[in-house]
């Protein structure tokens, strides 16, 4: 395992989530030992409950969820990925979206549990979890998946590192596996300043998400980001790229550029999300294939071979999780190779 002169934190923003342990209350007689078998877990966040098509409005909510729960059901893929690596294993997902490297996560008779925005409630209730993770595609999910069973919304909302620190120490006090977790951190943080340091050297760049043949250019994040707009940023807030061009807006697939905009912008290198390949969309054209063209073939980017193609599943569809951060460090990397 490799080490690091400082710990994630450093990355972060403050944690806007509170973790305390708490055992439930029982009378001091023959049940305390019964009521010592549910613990909990107390998760505090600001969800936001203006709905989907308002602006948001941030309310503190709070749910106790019980310690070792045996049955988990989530719509966030990356907590799913989580959940895997810190040693447990997910009862019900959206299952069509689980990338190949995290099938091993799912419990042997896991159920489909819906999509990543649709959730299929007369399953899940039928199921009878004792846990449900949502996060920033299903986070409309919640009031209706909170009367099934404790729900907590992990929807990811300022800095990467933040939220990745945040949804790991949650997962793994309710796993037990808070040094796991807290060791799988420090690993991270680790490969993110190795990622940094290569960064460092590599001059300017442009995060560039393709699909459906067009191109999207992917900005900066900023401290007050949400959901897609930090993932996004990614490439600059936590690996450190330069940005090729500042003004680029933050829209959930970017801004949508020309190939003369990669020409006039002449990042050093482009960092490429092929966002077709990670939802399957039939009938499109690689990423690769959409930019072998003279205009692209003239930019710096692909005279150096400085085009970089990001695992498109970790990238777009998970997002987060400790093995998926791992793939991005291993991405960035490969510009150092």
């Amino acid at each position: 395992m490799r080490t690091t002169a400082r710990p994630l934190a450093a990355l972060a923003l403050p944690l806007t989530a509170v973790l305390v342990l708490s055992g439930c209350g029982g009378d001091a007689d023959a049940e305390t030992a019964a009521s010592s078998e549910t613990e909990t877990v107390t998760f505090t966040w600001d969800r936001n409950v203006a709905g989907e098509d308002e602006d948001p409005r941030y309310e503190e909510t709070t749910v106790e969820v019980p310690k070792n729960p045996e049955k988990i059901v989530t719509f966030d893929i990356a907590s799913l990925d989580t959940i895997g690596a810190l040693g447990g294993e997910v009862a019900g997902a959206p299952l069509d979206s689980v990338p190949d490297y995290l099938q091993e996560y799912l419990a042997d008779d896991a159920f489909n549990a819906g999509t990543l925005f649709e959730a299929d409630l007369v399953e899940i209730e039928a199921q009878q979890p004792d846990l449900i993770v949502v996060a920033n595609r299903s986070a409309a999910l919640y009031e209706d998946l909170s009367e099934i069973a404790p729900t907590v919304d992990l929807s990811l909302r300022g800095s990467y590192t933040e939220n990745l620190e945040r949804t790991a120490t949650f997962l793994g006090e309710v796993l037990g596996a808070e040094d796991e977790a807290a060791a799988a951190l420090e690993e991270l943080d680790a490969g993110i300043e190795e990622a940094r340091a290569a960064t460092a050297d590599a001059g300017t760049g442009l995060g560039l998400m393709v699909s459906g043949g067009e191109l999207s250019a992917l900005a900066p994040a900023g401290a007050d980001a949400v959901g897609p707009a930090v993932r996004g940023g990614l490439i600059y807030d936590v690996f450190g790229v330069e940005p090729a061009v500042e003004d680029v807006e933050a829209a959930t697939h970017g801004e949508p550029v020309s190939f003369e905009f990669l020409l006039e912008t002449d990042p050093d290198t482009l960092w490429v999300v092929d966002r077709d390949a990670a939802t399957g969309e039939a009938g499109t054209q690689p990423a690769a294939a959409v930019l072998d063209n003279e205009i692209v073939a003239q930019t710096t980017a692909a005279q150096e071979g400085q085009i970089v193609y990001l695992d498109p599943m970790a990238w777009y569809i998970v997002f987060g999780g400790l093995d998926t951060t791992q793939i991005m460090i291993d991405d960035v990397l490969q510009i150092a190779e």
